[in-house]
């Protein structure tokens, strides 16, 4: 691990004076992420700003009708909070699939959705990475792409996003809120948080420099029934091949894209009367995969279909929404 440089921020607006004014400066809140890519220096900050202690770890409900979510509240505090697990199930079960309990102990809201991509090129540093080393070139492209997206990839990256969290976030319209170095405030959908790769895949966020994430806005619960479901290889120590959430008439999809992915045609044929199956189907005709991970559309076929039957199920007088 390279040296570096720490500090406890005293405010939100302190922290992100800071990171502007500090070359290599990075925020930190839980560090599960960015503490394992420092140790194999994937990730060299020169300075760390710690934003744990400030007091954005709070869960309230807002005039709406909805949650505001604070930044630092940590993943098993919101997995947990009552208010999410009975207006917001679908927040709740991908919390619970993703981590284990010790991580989801330690994550925060907003390290979780800022996690990056769990690419077994972009973690070995002996193979070329544009993510990593940009203008190295894309190792997994004609290499072992077997967890590599099938939307909205391109030729420079096909790097899939890890997030169960964002996911199911997405399916549920919730917006974030950040602060700039300006002092400046801004909200705006959590689906246009993250980027395609394009041509810069190195760059994986709409955030300006120095801005700091400051809470998750859920609007009032959709109507209908809520569902998350997760396929992996193994139960523990494994990422994710796909997960999808529904949220009423809402349904994203995971680790098929370098961002949680909105399947908004499928939810368009779903509103005309399509049979769940036909409405998924209409979603991965515009999929892309790469070879070895055609398996995907089969299996996002199924896994969605089933999680949709479910949601009805659930609203028409299983658990419930």
């Amino acid at each position: 691990m390279k040296a570096f440089t720490y500090e406890r921020a005293s405010d939100a607006k302190a922290a992100v004076q800071a990171a502007v004014e500090t070359p290599g400066a990075r925020f930190i809140a839980g560090g599960t992420n960015l503490l394992d890519l420092m140790k194999l220096e994937i990730e060299q900050p020169q300075h760390l700003i710690d934003v744990s202690r400030l007091p954005m770890a709070g869960i309230e409900e807002t005039g709406e009708g909805g949650l505001r979510i604070g930044a630092s509240a940590t993943n098993s505090q919101v997995a947990g909070d009552p208010g999410v697990r009975s207006r917001y199930p679908v927040l709740s079960e991908a919390i619970v699939a993703g981590g284990s309990p010790q991580l989801r102990n330690k994550a925060s809201v907003a390290g979780n959705l800022l996690q990056r991509t769990r690419c077994a090129y972009f973690y070995d540093t002996s193979k070329p990475c544009n993510k990593r080393t940009p203008g190295s070139g894309c190792g997994a492209l004609e290499g072992l792409n077997r967890n590599g997206a099938i939307f909205g990839a391109s030729h420079a990256c096909i790097a899939t996003h890890t997030s169960d969290m964002a996911v199911a976030l997405v399916a549920l319209e919730a917006r974030v809120e950040t602060l700039s170095p300006s002092g400046a405030t801004r909200a705006f959908p959590l689906l246009e948080l993250h980027r395609l790769p394009g041509e810069t895949p190195h760059v994986e966020t709409h955030l300006i420099p120095g801005e700091l994430i400051t809470a998750v806005m859920l609007p009032p619960p959709p109507s209908g029934g809520q569902v998350y479901r997760k396929v992996r290889d193994r139960a523990s120590y494994a990422g994710g091949l796909a997960s999808v959430a529904v949220a009423g008439g809402n349904l994203a999809l995971g680790m098929v894209a370098h961002k949680p992915w909105r399947a908004v045609d499928a939810e368009a044929a779903m509103a005309s009367g399509a049979t769940p199956a036909e409405a998924v189907a209409r979603e991965l005709a515009g999929a892309s995969p790469l070879g070895r991970n055609d398996f995907k559309i089969p299996l996002v076929a199924r896994l969605a279909a089933a999680a949709i039957g479910e949601a009805q199920d659930r609203l028409s007088g299983g658990r419930g929404a």
